[in-house]
């Protein structure tokens, strides 16, 4: 075997695997895409898969032609809703901060019911009186 076919064998061996990986990410794509779209509905959703199990490289292809344009809207979408939840999310916790007077109660309700002692709800007013200061 000559040099050149060794290489040219190489080559070949990582441009296919190159176009397998892309095939796959566009066929996760695809998938997720489908179960994104809430305006297809679940008889189209099977269809499609079907069609992507029987027939991958066409239908993949013919998806992308079809639907592609949307498929960056509904993540584009699903992106901001994502964003969206975690500002709310982000909000509300620091939203909770809470005052001394609160952190008092909680940990008089502790003492009340035995979970805490005496030592520890003192550290835990001193505490709460501290971070006002």
């Amino acid at each position: 075997m000559s040099f050149w076919s060794t290489i040219w064998d190489a080559i070949w061996w990582f441009v296919t695997a190159f176009v397998f990986i892309a095939y796959l990410f566009a066929l996760f794509s695809i998938i997720s895409d489908l179960f994104r779209d809430r305006k297809l509905s679940g008889l189209a959703k099977a269809i499609w898969l079907i069609f992507l199990v029987f027939l991958p490289f066409l239908t993949a292809v013919v998806y992308l032609i079809t639907r592609g344009g949307g498929m960056g809207e509904r993540a584009a979408a699903q992106a901001r809703s994502a964003q969206a939840s975690t500002d709310e999310y982000i909000r509300s916790v620091v939203g909770e901060k809470s005052s001394p007077t609160a952190e008092i109660e909680r940990a008089k309700a502790l003492l009340d019911s035995g979970a805490i002692n005496q030592a520890e709800f003192e550290a835990l007013k001193a505490s709460a009186l501290h971070q006002t200061s």
